[in-house]
């Protein structure tokens, strides 16, 4: 069976264009009794997943070469031995894979008891139509005298998944006294009303695991199944506890508890635990959730609450939402928490301050648009199956950041009684994959420089307010470096930030991005310097570093004259100048790497600040080289 599905190999954005959605397929292991594989071979492409699904009584899935056909091969693949008591319904557990090339692949089942891979229950992905054949490996299986498993009979190479639904048929976990293998995921999937899972000890079955247990938090839903999902890991073969905490309808004292291959005798068995479960007292749980495990709705990790309880009258919205209003609890549950708690007021604040906190907030705007654009498609849109799931998730996570740091930005305003920017109409770079990318690797660039250029204003007149920005900049770092990566380039290319001057950095944003503003930000130029283009660029031998640069502008004359310039800003504390030539051309200095941001000027050897005192034209950023 074939479907969309989410591709997980990172591909360079160069081949985006040609990209289309990943295929899926399932896989039936001895479906119907029968020693077989359904389909026995398919054709699959690099990004594809399979999922092979188990029937009666005891099957495994392993990787073979073609010629040693019931071997495990070294470095392949292992589901490990599933069992299930249904020829016609599947085990709740499954074995993916993920196709990372177009060579064959062989595998079989290694059950011993029946000689299944001698009795033909082998497969194949990718199988030559002449040659090695699925029919030449059959009958090499069938001459093979014994199969053997990896020798720890662990999984590998792929994931092997169990599903429990949560409260489908009442107060219970399905299943609840579940026998699994190291290295599995344990996937619950929440059903109405409200309900947890919480990890305990024996001893004390409705009360959290001292010491870093898991918890989903109360995941209330309405609908079945909800799209809520909470992932662990099992990481060895202990025996592992668990409950739901609710206390309406004294959920775990009514039965609702799990365990993860406990024993099967002795004192501490499942149905112990339930009898434990009955007489114990009110249910508790952890006041932060999610714990050790993963919680995801519709495919999108949350990765905190700010409580225990996951708000689900705050669906994740498409769209940004306005200035001025509290991060949403989902949203704040994606970026790993809100707003500051504490800020520290200070009895007012200088108009200096002012100006600045409406310039973070316009450009945080900005980002924000592109962000929410570029994630709605990366997620479920047109640019789906682009990347894989954790780099879509960390897109959403870098969204969700960012709506708190405008958030941030808005509360000081809003403190102290200050117009907060009206929302502009934008022009936005998010037409395809790579604009999307250039787009909001510029708008953090441009943001973190203004940041440290800010903190640095702001320092005297308003020391309260320098950690309350400035702790923004290793997230919009971090974001850089994600779309460096997905770029292919370095991540993290210069070893400090480059600090830009406030109102080179609004003229930039308002000339790329912005078609109309209902506000004008005080302390910002009258109007915006003309934009910089770069009509040619000249590379050393064996290309990897520019090493010039011919620029053009609007208002630029035949000959930009002997006093024109280039500034070249680098990392904090760099900034070197450069002849512009008669032709437009400037040399690159030697010492830059990275992203650059440069600007014409009349003067050389002023300093940084004083940049917009004799700014012509920019500013532009630049790719000068990897280091």
């Amino acid at each position: 069976m074939r479907s969309l599905a989410t591709s997980w190999s990172l591909l360079p954005v160069s081949l985006l264009a040609s990209i289309t959605q990943a295929a899926h397929f399932e896989v039936a292991v001895g479906k119907g009794g029968q020693l077989r594989f359904d389909p026995e071979t398919l054709d699959a492409t690099v990004g594809d997943t399979v999922t092979y699904r188990f029937f009666a009584k005891k099957h495994s899935v392993v990787q073979s070469s073609f010629t040693q056909p019931c071997q495990p091969l070294t470095g392949g693949f292992f589901s490990g031995f599933t069992p299930s008591n249904s020829s016609d319904t599947p085990a709740p557990t499954t074995w993916t894979i993920t196709i990372n090339d177009t060579k064959p692949i062989w595998a079989y089942c290694s059950q011993t008891v029946g000689n299944h891979c001698q009795s033909g229950m082998v497969h194949a992905i990718n199988a030559p139509k002449s040659g090695n054949t699925i029919d030449a490996y059959r009958e090499l299986a069938a001459q093979t005298p014994n199969s053997t498993s990896p020798a720890d009979l662990l999984p590998v190479g792929g994931v092997r998944k169990l599903h429990v639904d949560v409260g489908l048929d009442g107060l219970t976990f399905t299943p609840s006294n579940i026998t699994e293998l190291p290295r599995t995921v344990v996937e619950f999937s929440f059903n109405p009303k409200n309900h947890s899972v919480v990890q305990s000890n024996f001893a004390n079955p409705c009360q959290p695991l001292e010491g870093g247990g898991f918890s989903s938090g109360f995941i209330p839903t309405a609908v079945s199944p909800s799209g809520a999902l909470f992932d662990i890991v099992i990481p060895d073969t202990k025996p592992i506890w668990f409950y739901c905490a609710q206390t309406a309808g004294t959920h775990c004292q009514k039965g609702m508890v799990g365990s993860i291959n406990a024993p099967t005798n002795g004192t501490n068995t499942f149905e112990a635990f339930v009898a434990l479960a009955a007489k114990a007292p009110p249910s508790t749980i952890p006041p932060k959730a999610p714990l050790v495990g993963t919680v995801t709705v519709n495919g999108t990790i949350i990765n905190s609450f700010n409580g225990a309880v996951l708000n689900a009258d705050a669906p994740i919205n498409s769209t940004v939402p306005p200035p001025g209003t509290d991060v949403p609890p989902a949203w704040s549950g994606m970026a790993g928490g809100g707003q500051p708690s504490q800020y520290n007021w200070a009895p007012d604040i200088s108009p200096a301050a002012v100006s600045f906190l409406q310039l973070l907030q316009f450009l945080d705007d900005i980002l924000l648009e592109v962000l929410f654009q570029g994630y709605n498609k990366l997620h479920a849109g047109a640019w789906a199956a682009a990347y894989p799931k954790s780099i879509v998730d960390t897109i959403g996570s870098m969204s969700a950041q960012a709506l708190v740091h405008r958030a941030t930005v808005t509360d000081c305003l809003a403190h102290y009684k200050k117009p907060l920017q009206g929302t502009c109409s934008y022009v936005l770079q998010t037409d395809n994959v790579d604009a999307f990318l250039q787009a909001s690797l510029t708008l953090l660039l441009l943001e973190i420089g203004v940041l440290t250029d800010v903190s640095a204003g702001i320092a005297a007149a308003d020391p309260w307010l320098v950690p309350v920005l400035i702790t923004e900049v290793g997230a919009k770092s971090r974001m850089t470096a994600v779309v460096n990566m997905m770029q292919n380039h370095l991540a993290a290319a210069a070893p400090r930030e480059v600090m830009i001057p406030a109102p080179l950095a609004w003229s930039y944003a308002t000339r790329h991005f912005i078609q109309s503003c209902p506000d004008t930000i005080q302390g910002m130029p009258e109007r915006t310097w003309p934009a910089l283009t770069v009509t040619g660029k000249q590379e050393a031998p064996g290309g990897g570093r520019t090493t010039a640069l011919t620029l053009k502008w609007d208002t630029m004359a035949s000959s930009p004259g002997a006093d024109s310039f280039v500034a070249w800003i680098g990392p904090w504390g760099d900034l070197e100048f450069t002849p512009l030539g008669a032709d437009g051309t400037a040399t690159v200095p030697g010492s830059l790497y990275g992203h650059v941001w440069i600007v014409v000027v009349s003067k050389s050897g002023v300093k940084l600040q004083d940049l917009p005192s004799v700014t012509i034209a920019g500013p532009e950023m630049v790719w000068v080289s990897q280091p």
